[in-house]
């Protein structure tokens, strides 16, 4: 009985931590190409995701040239582009991804899906593109 219990409560943490957005992410765009690492992370109950690897070394050192405000010419890596979403049911929300490709940010929505990635899907207005990221193990 008692392995029983320990067996359920073991495999319940598994599916919880299995469910956790927290951590280092890897990239894929809407082309299927792994660009970078996010780590995303939580303070004061509000969330963010900062790149902390990029995987193309000739852009390691790229600026953000495109970038609006506080984040113009700021260094991609390091660069803090997931801000301000709160969880709200099963998704993350209210906040904003900044694409440092193009300087544009989008609302910002985030879940695990049912095969452990991570959902990422970015609105312009009732527009949107969502794409998959995968956690780094």
């Amino acid at each position: 009985m008692i392995k029983h219990i320990t067996l359920l409560l073991l495999f319940f943490s598994l599916s919880m931590s299995a469910q956790d957005i927290f951590g280092n992410w890897q990239t894929i765009n809407d082309k299927g190409e792994k660009k970078s690492t996010v780590k995303i992370y939580e303070e004061n109950g509000v969330v963010y995701g900062k790149i902390i690897k990029i995987n193309d070394q000739s852009k390691v050192n790229a600026l953000c040239t495109k970038c609006e405000g506080d984040d113009n010419n700021k260094p991609i890596l390091g660069l803090i582009i997931i801000k301000d979403a709160v969880k709200d049911g099963k998704y993350y929300k209210g906040g904003t991804i900044l694409d440092p490709q193009n300087g544009n940010t989008y609302k910002l929505r985030l879940a695990i899906n049912d095969k452990g990635q991570l959902q990422v899907r970015g609105y312009l207005g009732f527009i949107y593109s969502t794409q998959y990221w995968e956690k780094v193990k």
